[in-house]
């Protein structure tokens, strides 16, 4: 069935696949500094949520130990903090950690709520980015300088994801062999393109191209939200911009199609990256769900 939101969502997907377990789900994330830059201002977030017990004192013979739900949700992060300053890698960090404090305690973010007020979900989500804002506008007020990141983060709340995005890092997903774009790079040369006003290849979009108009701790941050569905099918990547300087659509299409770990296809792209030069840092984080094993007849199932 299609939803009014633009994604399709099949009847299975939703009634009947359960949402993948931890134990099912292959994650891997990767920073480095390339072959160029002095310091790696890029930082990566994996994450999830659970809804945790934790007993103090009680009558029962034994105790009933800790408690802890499967995984409410997922997160992936990347933060490229901007410019050379030395301030910038500690920028990026501190708004991952304020994002992430922010989405730990002051929200209720679950599959639930995703499903039921998918409005309200996105309002918290975009929050979370307000303040990480916040956090950097008041660290350049401290330190003099001018902390400002990229930040693009998929929230995956089964059977729905966000994409949320400043800047121009990029998230991609890989489904049945199509590789999806989510993010568009806010820069000045895909501000100058779209209106238009400059050709694609020409040398003013050679000079415009990593120029930001909207970042994280920037006179101005606009958050992009998308809304989504999850299969079990998907390869999901989040990337910095270090990687897409020298790896086309394609090849990460190709990278993400092979039948490997998230590990292998992350060092691959990264090592990619290393061979074309590495000319800034580079981040990548996958994940994916491990493929269900068909026990063969000559397996016992217990």
């Amino acid at each position: 069935m299609s939803g009014k939101d633009g994604y399709v969502t099949t009847f299975e997907e939703t009634h009947v696949v359960p949402r993948p377990a931890m134990s099912e789900i292959d994650t891997f994330g990767l920073t480095h500094r390339g072959l160029v830059r002095a310091a790696n201002n890029d930082h990566f977030l994996i994450a999830s949520f659970h809804r945790n017990l934790r007993v103090h004192h009680t009558s029962i013979p034994g105790g009933i130990g800790h408690q802890e739900t499967e995984s409410r949700g997922f997160l992936f992060l990347v933060a490229d903090g901007v410019g050379g300053m030395t301030s910038a890698g500690d920028g990026a960090g501190l708004a991952l950690s304020t994002l992430a404090h922010h989405l730990l305690h002051a929200t209720e973010l679950c599959s639930e709520l995703v499903l039921t007020q998918q409005e309200k979900a996105s309002e918290e989500l975009r929050d979370s980015v307000m303040q990480a804002h916040a956090a950097l506008v008041s660290m350049a007020q401290q330190t003099g300088g001018k902390p400002a990141t990229t930040l693009t983060m998929y929230a995956g709340f089964w059977p729905r994801a966000f994409i949320v995005h400043v800047g121009d890092s990029r998230m991609y997903r890989f489904r049945d062999g199509e590789l999806t774009r989510f993010t568009s790079d806010q820069t000045y040369e895909q501000l100058m393109l779209e209106s238009g006003a400059i050709k694609p290849g020409s040398p003013e979009a050679a000079r415009l191209k990593h120029v930001l108009w909207s970042a994280v701790g920037n006179d101005e941050v606009v958050p992009q939200i998308t809304l989504t569905d999850i299969t079990r099918r998907d390869v999901l990547l989040v990337c910095s911009d270090g990687l897409t300087k020298h790896v086309s659509d394609d090849e990460i299409r190709n990278r993400l199609a092979r039948d490997e770990s998230s590990e292998d296809n992350v060092r691959g792209l990264i090592e990619l990256t290393l061979e074309r030069g590495g000319s800034d840092n580079v981040t990548a984080v996958v994940g994916k769900t491990r493929p269900k094993v068909t026990p063969t007849s000559t397996e016992v199932i217990r």
